[in-house]
């Protein structure tokens, strides 16, 4: 038996989530590789399955948790072998397949990525998607041309998972980095992580007009709606925007303008099904580049059954940085 949270639907349709226990029986057959799950984490996505907000999970019972990290227990695929440190993003894992809120897991070996060597399991999910998505914004930058001398980097929804990993990217990098929230009490620990400057959310949330004051060479945007018209509206010639949220909406209420008028580029980061070599690219990156102790400022870790508690708070942007899920605790 193993502890596990489970989501399941009411007579009304409202999502329930308990924390349970579960037998290797009820693993799914679909998978190659079973795992013992050392932590894990909640994202926007897990905090949407968990609470019901959105229609996240497709596939009912589910364990949540689209991230894990830990090790191989037994193995038929033939890139991995019992004693193997793996890390698990995306792949319709807590959405399809059951996912890593759970002490063990079976999944498919060409999902899984092996542990960089000098990170670990904690580490790898105080990174998690959020990190690893701020990793796949960044890269995209870069191979679009996107340089420290371009001029200054917007990062939206800042204090955030993916925002906060993102800011210290890239002022690691050399960039001056702006960043934008919501919660400018959190200026001070932005600025912690690189940023030169704070913002108010506010100031991109409102709708604006087509075509701004030139500002940015680049953005990374996790946010959407009027606050990712707005960035590309203020972008410079030539610039380019980065986006991987919709924090405040799917919609795109804007203009063609920036596009045909000033050749900004909007680079659409998905990081579920990204192909293996680019998740290997990004992690490979994020191990040599995220300072641990940096890491250790932007992390809070919680038992299995806070994660219950925690995620109606993902979801309400009440949570700073990320938050590590102890399973076995």
């Amino acid at each position: 038996m193993f502890n596990a949270i489970l989501l399941d639907k009411n007579e009304d349709g409202s999502t329930r989530a308990q924390l349970t226990q579960l037998d290797d029986a009820q693993l799914p057959a679909d998978g190659d590789v079973t795992v013992r799950v050392d932590y894990s984490t909640i994202n926007f996505k897990d905090g949407l399955a968990i609470t019901g907000k959105s229609p996240v999970v497709r596939k009912w019972p589910m364990v949540p948790g689209i991230d894990g990290a830990g090790e191989v227990i037994e193995s038929s695929h033939p890139d991995w072998k019992p004693g193997d440190a793996f890390v698990l993003n995306g792949w319709g894992v807590g959405e399809v397949h059951p996912g890593c809120l759970a002490q063990r897991a079976r999944l498919k070996g060409d999902w899984l990525i092996r542990l960089p060597q000098n990170m670990s399991a904690r580490s790898a999910m105080a990174i998690g998607t959020a990190g690893y998505t701020a990793m796949l914004c960044v890269m995209a930058l870069q191979d679009h041309g996107i340089r420290p001398d371009s001029g200054e980097i917007l990062v939206t929804g800042a204090s955030g998972g993916v925002g906060s990993v993102a800011v210290a990217l890239l002022a690691a990098a050399g960039y001056r980095v702006v960043a934008s929230t919501g919660k400018l009490g959190e200026s001070d620990y932005l600025q912690a992580l690189g940023a030169a400057e704070v913002i108010d959310r506010a100031q991109l949330s409102a709708p604006g007009k087509p075509l701004q004051k030139e500002r940015w060479a680049g953005v990374v945007d996790s946010v959407g709606s009027h606050t990712l018209v707005n960035a590309l509206a203020q972008t410079r010639y030539g610039g380019a925007v980065a986006a991987c949220g919709l924090a405040q909406g799917l919609d795109l209420p804007g203009s063609v303008a920036p596009f045909i008028l000033r050749g900004v580029s909007l680079l659409g980061i998905d990081s579920v099904m990204a192909p293996r070599a680019r998740r290997e690219r990004a992690w490979q990156r994020l191990a040599a580049e995220l300072k641990p102790a940096l890491l250790d400022r932007i992390t809070s870790e919680i038992p299995l059954a806070e994660a219950l508690d925690r995620a109606p708070d993902i979801i309400a942007g009440k949570i700073r940085g990320r938050l590590v899920v102890n399973v076995n605790r």
